[in-house]
């Protein structure tokens, strides 16, 4: 009875050991499923960054008003015959009569 008690105790270090410390532990489980969570948040991102993307290649195939609108935000055109107006905002030093 007793050798059967001391190889169930041993069996059950065994076990336990592997389950702790050896392959597929619980630590190496959580490890891994940090590191998935970080993988999808990357993946979402990059997935947003591919659809503005295609939807800017769409826009420059489909036409020429993605050009002239990036012509005017990025380098500040505008058309021929156009008045160009830029309009300062008021700030607190100006408002006290300087």
């Amino acid at each position: 009875m007793k050798i059967l008690l001391a190889a169930l105790i041993l069996i059950l270090i065994g076990l336990q050991y592997k389950l702790w410390f050896g392959d597929g532990s619980l630590s190496e489980v959580v490890q891994l499923s940090r590191e998935l969570e970080i993988q999808k948040k990357r993946l979402r991102e990059l997935e947003e960054r591919n659809r503005i993307l295609e939807a800017q290649v769409l826009d420059l195939q489909n036409g020429l008003d993605a050009f002239e609108e990036k012509a005017r935000n990025d380098l500040g055109m505008i058309k021929k015959g156009e008045t160009f107006i830029q309009l300062i905002p008021k700030t607190a030093d100006s408002a006290d009569g300087q």
